[in-house]
């Protein structure tokens, strides 16, 4: 018998699901990840297992081989550039992965931390709170992710599931590669940024473990900001 507590991980493989997976393996959790894909410089101590979060059979596989889990964290997310989310497949693929994907895993690992009172995290964004003129389908799935943080957490608060998210502001990942490399648009960014400059994936893992943490019991339904002021200036 083992106190140690595990979590899954959802889009675990590259920016900020994999610092979130790395957090909590250095705080002691059993830590799996998922994900379409993974960063090449792949710690091999971190378990890792390819699954598309639209495949709902797939997903539904992995969580009936896990009776019970402490934390999951719902990070699988894209942005499609060039206009492609202004058309109905574009639209669509971005609402899939980044909804009804983040809707699809809480569901079915709903019973298994239901078994360890656990908690989720759902990664929203800044642009939950306001609209993007390049991204309208990004905005929308992480406003919602908003609305389904919600919700979730009133749901699931009878089996003592938490249910929490994040917004994370500017952090350098691979998903913000194209705002940071022109020049104009990352100096307009940082200018707005209170604190002055763009965040690391870590230090939104690190609000993610907080949330996680039986320091946060009290916490549920709660949208946090990680985004060095971004949405107040």
């Amino acid at each position: 018998m083992t106190d140690q507590k595990t979590a899954v991980v959802i889009g675990g493989g590259t920016g900020i699901g994999r610092a979130c997976a790395e957090v909590l393996a250095e705080k002691g959790w059993a830590v799996h990840c998922f994900g379409r894909d993974r960063d090449a410089d792949w710690p091999a101590v971190l378990p890792f297992t390819a699954l598309d979060v639209t495949d709902e059979a797939a997903v539904a596989a992995v969580a009936a081989q896990v009776p019970a889990l402490d934390a999951l964290v719902n990070s699988a997310g894209i942005i499609l550039h060039d206009g492609q989310e202004f058309e109905g497949d574009g639209f669509r693929r971005v609402i899939d992965v980044n909804l009804i994907g983040t809707e699809r895993a809480s569901v079915l690992f709903r019973e298994a931390l239901a078994a360890r009172r656990g908690a989720i995290v759902n990664v929203a964004s800044v642009w939950s709170s306001f609209g993007s003129g390049r991204n309208p389908a990004y905005s929308a799935s992480k406003g919602a992710i908003n609305s389904l943080t919600r919700s979730h957490a009133v749901a699931f608060a009878p089996q003592g599931v938490r249910v929490n998210a994040v917004a994370p502001g500017w952090i350098e990942t691979r998903l913000s590669e194209r705002a940071r490399t022109d020049p104009a648009r990352s100096s307009a960014i940082t200018q707005r940024i209170p604190l002055g400059r763009w965040g690391s994936a870590r230090e939104v893992g690190d609000v993610v473990a907080f949330l996680l943490s039986d320091e946060a019991r009290y916490v549920t339904g709660a949208i946090i900001p990680v985004d060095g002021g971004y949405c107040i200036a």
